[in-house]
């Protein structure tokens, strides 16, 4: 494992597998300054984590390369642009003369400003400097580094499968809804073959999936998916009550069974992307 300031890369460069797994919003390192902006119980920030999922991510890897986000989500989520800036907590976003994205409408920006209903986290707004700062201290070398290693990819096995691993809350009653969403942002970030792929490994394991809806995929998706390119992005969104306990705060007896799902899924996909090679190992 090698760290920066506000991730881990796990496994080698160049990567040993087409595959290269992304956990950009597990992290839970909240800086002390982040912590005094808050109006609302530091714990009420863990609902912006997808919590423990990088645990899982890290014990279901094995030569694949994966980067896992250590800052918190609260701090800067890596799923936004960097135009995402929100003009109700942050004082350089109406320099940037863009219309306001949904998201950012709906207060989860780049710094998000609302979890649930809370309300308004932050006693009032970040300096324009503040936020430029976390985007070229956290923002960037994430991005760049996961761009380089995809490349890497591509250029050793001829297709390179970003698996970007988040969790969600249900969203509903497990026996009539989904409890994995597979986005591909409707096949603009990757071949159908590989999201189907992936429902099939879950329904083999009892797990009910859905494609896009409600999750699609974001920022590094859109960003780092590029098909025409030989780079395919494919977004896991797990059910938090698959492998979290009854508060969603610490792991629960089950998550090794999600930890071989998402094994499964990753050797399925590897499979997919290179078509024999599994077998001739």
């Amino acid at each position: 494992m090698t760290s920066a300031a506000s991730f881990d890369r796990y496994g080698p460069v160049p990567p040993e597998s087409p595959v290269v797994l992304s956990v950009p919003h597990g992290g839970r390192d909240y800086p002390e300054s982040l912590l005094a902006a808050l109006r609302v119980p530091p714990a009420a920030l863990r609902a912006l984590e997808d919590r423990h999922i990088d645990l899982l991510a890290i014990d279901a890897r094995r030569e694949e390369t994966l980067f896992v986000a250590t800052r918190a989500r609260a701090w800067i989520d890596l799923n936004r642009a960097e135009h995402d800036r929100d003009p109700q907590i942050d004082e350089g976003a109406h320099l940037l003369g863009r219309p306001l994205s949904t998201k950012v409408r709906s207060g989860l920006g780049l710094v998000p400003r609302r979890v649930g209903t809370l309300g308004q986290l932050w006693q009032g707004r970040f300096a324009a400097e503040d936020i430029a700062a976390r985007i070229q201290a956290d923002h960037r070398p994430y991005h760049l580094a996961l761009g380089e290693a995809l490349a890497a990819a591509r250029a050793r096995f001829g297709i390179a499968l970003l698996v970007d691993i988040h969790s969600m809350p249900p969203l509903g009653s497990p026996e009539t809804t989904p409890r994995l969403v597979i986005g591909d942002r409707f096949g603009r970030a990757a071949a159908g073959r590989f999201g189907t792929r992936a429902a099939a490994v879950a329904r083999q394991h009892g797990i009910a999936t859905a494609a896009n809806t409600p999750y699609a995929g974001g920022h590094i998706l859109e960003r780092h998916g590029d098909p025409r390119r030989g780079i395919h992005a494919l977004q896991l969104e797990f059910d938090r009550s698959l492998y979290l306990d009854a508060a969603f705060d610490g792991l629960a007896p089950a998550a090794p069974a999600v930890t071989a799902l998402l094994r499964a899924i990753v050797d399925a996909l590897a499979e997919e992307a290179l078509p024999g090679a599994l077998a001739a190992e």
